[in-house]
């Protein structure tokens, strides 16, 4: 179970992490993809660009939720694997007790 709750955290750190990159760079990725070339002036359905810029940062941010969360996660498991081994000749290393003698 301890293994499962420390995924778990690696996975929602993962996740928020992502979501935070991609707040944090989703607008300028935006604001240059939807810049206009050469200089040149354009007439545009103002509502319509707000609701697909909006839209398009969003799901920039669930994207980088889920590649945050899978990233994390592997790195979870590596975390986890590695402290599972370095554990073992701990426990080993601890003589056993004899076993007592029957009256």
């Amino acid at each position: 179970m301890n293994a499962a709750k420390t995924l778990l955290n690696f996975l929602l750190a993962g996740a928020l992490l992502g979501v935070v990159v991609a707040s944090w760079l989703g607008p300028n990725y935006l604001g240059w993809y939807n810049e206009t070339p050469y200089a040149t002036q354009t007439m545009c359905n103002l509502p319509e660009v707000i609701r697909k810029t909006s839209a398009d940062l969003i799901s920039y941010q669930g994207i980088g939720g889920g590649v945050g969360a899978a990233v994390f996660l592997i790195l979870g498991i590596v975390f986890v694997r590695w402290t599972h081994r370095r554990a073992r000749p701990l426990q080993q290393q601890t003589p056993p007790t004899p076993p007592t003698a029957a009256a």
